[in-house]
């Protein structure tokens, strides 16, 4: 069973990925993580970045990130050309773990923009992470020492809280860490059919 993770930018889904985490009997899979790692290693995506984006797009073989988010966060095609290069391949990985870990309990697949890029279609069930947009917008300005206005314009390239509940089978109001604990075991027993 694949189950999705997914949550606005500073919805804090990073501590409930955590959370889940402790379980011993799941495999966890962050989309993001592992096309941060693929756009380092797989050549498919880096001859198509640099044909895309410009030779810039890489410093001495290395991801150019602040360059390539400064073309990408203000302009939704060129978000949308950088999603349609970086997915597939992801995509394919994400295949190859599912099967990797078919002994598990469930595997819980982590992706910022699941509804956004239709990964949701591989999912079993959907776990969505809201917070106020107030509280998630301060979390993001100190984790990445940025400005207000930038985190509302990558909040504006993810759809609403409203839209991705509609969609999700749990939803977490991550308000306490103590209220999340409890949600994140009750949503565990419920997928593996425990009673607590």
């Amino acid at each position: 069973m694949v189950v999705g993770l997914t949550g606005g930018i500073g919805s804090g889904k990073s501590t409930i990925l955590k959370m889940f985490s402790e379980f011993k009997n799941i495999a966890v899979y962050m989309a993001d993580d592992e096309a941060k790692k693929l756009m380092h290693t797989s050549p498919v995506i880096k001859s198509r970045l640099i044909t895309e984006f410009g030779k810039e797009t890489y410093i001495n073989n290395e991801l150019n990130r602040p360059y390539l988010a400064s073309i990408v966060f203000k302009n939704k095609e060129k978000l949308a050309l950088l999603n349609s290069i970086v997915h597939p391949v992801v995509n394919e990985h994400l295949q190859a773990f599912i099967k990797q870990n078919s002994d598990k309990a469930y595997v819980l697949y982590e992706n910022a923009i699941l509804f956004e890029n239709g990964s949701d279609a591989f999912c079993d069930k959907i776990i969505t992470v809201t917070a106020p947009e107030e509280v998630r917008i301060n979390r993001v300005v100190k984790r990445d020492n940025t400005t207000i206005e930038e985190v509302k314009n990558r909040i504006k390239n993810q759809w609403s809280d409203t839209k991705k509940t509609l969609q999700s089978n749990y939803i977490i109001d991550n308000k306490t860490l103590n209220y999340s604990k409890e949600h994140v075991l009750r949503i565990h027993n419920s997928l593996t059919k425990r009673t607590v």
